[in-house]
This record gives C-alpha cells, structure tokens and sequence, in this order.
C-alpha cells in the first residue's frame, strides 16, 4: 500500500536537476560546431585557410631546399673540375713557349745530319732533345703523329696541297712544323702539307696561309 503524505495524497516524483538536463542536451553531445555560432564557424574557416597556406609554403620550402641541394652538389663537381683542369694545365703557357726551343733542337738535329756534322756533337744534341721531350712529357706533353695521317682539321693546320696518285685523298705527306698535345687539349696544332689525288673525290681542304 502506497505511503501518503498527512494529508493523504501520493507524494510526488522528483524533478530532474538544471545541471543533468542541460549535460544531455543535444547540443552538448553535437560537437562545438553544430551549435557554434557565425563567429565561431568563421573562426574556424579561417583556420583551415591558415593551416593550408602554412602546409602550402612548407612543401614551397622543402622543394626550394631540394633544389638548393642539388645546385650545391653540382656546384661542388664544377669546382672540383675545374680544381683538376687548373692542376692539368698549370704550365699550359710556359710548355706552349717551350715549343720552339725544341723546334731549333729539331732543326739543328736535321741539320747536322744533312751536313755530317761531328759524332759527338750530334750525340749531345740527340740526349738534349730527348731530355726536353721528357721533361715535357712529364707535363703531359706529347707530339702529333702527322705523316701518313688523315687530314684532322682538329689538330692539322694545312698550309699546302700536292699531287699524290699513290696516296688516298687528304693524307698528310709532310709535316713542316711538329703539334703537340697538352693531356687531351690541343696545345699547338701540326702544320702539314696534304696529298692531293685527282682519282679521288676531293673534299675541300682550308688551307691556312
């Protein structure tokens, strides 16, 4: 039997707390922007713009960073390029000078054989030039082998032509002045004269004066 108050009536149920009411409500469970209001979701738009303008100029940065990487690396081969080069060619311009001192040598071994000039002399002047050469190979320095070549407007300097049936066309015949290499680098170039053959088609040859 239901209990009753003093004056006989069924006591009435409890009424649910303010602070319980509002915790369920939904807009509590929703999440903040359900119920945010314009400022908020404005707030929150410009945010996200900032957030992907920052994640934008982050992958700008690490692109210009690979990028300066890579110009640093190549930048370190060019230097050490032309570090070697430099090494190489120190001495390009005092062998170049070289060069016609060992022509005299040439032409006064030439010479004294042309003319029967004492042994001995002419054993000295054969140990001096071998002894030139080998310095200046030391440097890298090398002659041109010419006679008998192909024309090579790279390394021949062509001064003359002359009828050579026996020969194929644009063959060097003589060699009036020795060139010379520097590593692979042209230091002097060879001045030659070329064979000419009229049964061969001729190609056009640029003759220096």
């Amino acid at each position: 039997m239901a209990s009753t108050d003093n004056r006989g009536e069924p006591p009435k149920p409890a009424e649910a707390s303010p602070e319980l009411v509002e915790e369920t409500t939904p807009e509590a469970t929703a999440g903040p922007e359900a119920g945010a209001g314009p400022e908020e979701a404005e707030e929150v738009t410009r945010l996200r713009q900032q957030l992907e303008e920052k994640t934008r100029e982050a992958q700008e940065n690490y692109d210009r960073l690979l990028r300066c990487a890579a110009e640093m690396e190549n930048l370190k081969k060019r230097l050490e390029k032309e570090r070697v080069e430099v090494v190489q060619f120190a001495n390009e311009n005092l062998c170049k000078e070289l060069l016609p001192v060992l022509d005299n040598l040439e032409r006064a071994l030439e010479n004294g054989r042309q003319f029967e000039a004492p042994t001995g002399l002419m054993e000295g002047l054969e140990l001096v030039y071998q002894n030139f050469l080998k310095i200046l190979g030391k440097y890298g320095v090398t002659p041109i082998d010419s006679v008998g070549q192909p024309f090579d407007p790279a390394i021949h300097h062509a001064v003359m032509e002359e009828e050579a049936p026996e020969l194929a066309d644009q063959t060097v015949t003589r060699e009036l002045q020795k060139g010379y290499l520097m590593q692979t680098r042209l230091l002097r170039p060879a001045m030659v004269v070329v064979a000419r053959n009229p049964n061969q088609p001729k190609e056009k040859v640029d003759l220096k004066v």
